[in-house]
């Protein structure tokens, strides 16, 4: 079994519908993935800040199922242990939003996942074998990563992003990594908050190369492909956020045609999502 976790509200369909379509049209493997989805109401903070609902989790892992019918989506409100253990916080309203810091429940929230957890960033998508990243050897480490495209000039050599994380929960559960990340986050706010959190209380890391989180390019040997805000310099030095949904953005500025498989799904998807849920409103 594969455990895959996300975590968000309810704009993050689209993000993790794209993910997982790569994923399966990438994988040869016939091991069933299991997935986890963190959400939570944080409505106090922001009106958008709605968790998942449902129905949204039950069109995912149809299709989910359509490719293995061994898939499994599992949806976990993990608003009581938010509340107990980060709410209010100084990095409640961090750079990104409250649902970054879901992944540091980990330990709580997933008792039984005794092996490996791969937290993925609802902008990701793979462009090769998932099993490249997630056969990673991970023993004595707490996770695996690559380097942060820009944190690495900016902050430190081996700064990681936090877009995508193998987790050895095994060795999490030993070092007490996450209870050790919940307690910086309580103390003083931080930059780029559960990344900063992660980064500094990491006893062992295992730094992957760039292409198992590319944040700028996309080469052939890339396996993940994390669509981040990046900079361009044409026509002149700008930051854009382009995210793998806005298909025709992608292919317009970046010009990639390596997943049109997937992207022709997702739209496909999308049509059928949207008219179910217009039926469902009525």
């Amino acid at each position: 079994m594969v455990n895959l976790l996300f975590s968000g509200n309810d704009y993050v369909f689209d993000g993790v519908l794209t993910c997982l379509l790569s994923i399966f049209k990438r994988t040869e493997s016939k091991e069933p993935f299991r997935v986890y989805i963190f959400t939570m109401d944080v409505t106090r903070i922001k009106s958008a800040y709605k968790p998942i609902n449902s129905e949204t989790v039950a069109f995912l892992e149809k299709v989910a199922k359509s490719y293995n019918p061994e898939n499994e989506i599992i949806l976990k409100d993990v608003g009581k242990s938010y509340d107990k253990e980060l709410a209010y916080c100084p990095n409640e309203s961090a750079y990104c939003s409250p649902y970054t810091l879901l992944r540091l429940l980990a330990d709580i929230e997933l008792p039984e996942v005794e092996d490996k957890l791969l937290y993925l960033d609802a902008d990701i998508m793979f462009n090769r074998d998932i099993s490249l990243l997630y056969d990673t050897d991970t023993e004595g480490y707490e996770y695996a990563a690559a380097r942060d495209h820009y944190g690495k000039f900016l902050l430190r050599p081996d700064y990681i992003n936090g877009g995508v994380l193998l987790f050895n929960m095994k060795e999490c559960r030993k070092t007490g990594i996450f209870a050790k990340s919940r307690e910086k986050l309580r103390q003083k706010k931080m930059l780029f908050a559960d990344q900063d959190a992660l980064f500094r209380s990491t006893t062992r890391k295992k730094l992957l190369p760039q292409r198992y989180n590319d944040q700028k390019f996309l080469h052939k040997h890339t396996v993940v492909r994390h669509f981040s805000k990046r900079l361009f310099y044409l026509p002149y030095p700008h930051t854009d956020n382009i995210k793998q949904w806005q298909v025709d953005k992608v292919r317009k500025v970046f010009g990639y045609h390596q997943f049109d498989d997937v992207f022709d799904e997702y739209l496909r998807l999308k049509k059928i999502f949207s008219k179910e849920n217009q039926h469902n409103e009525k």
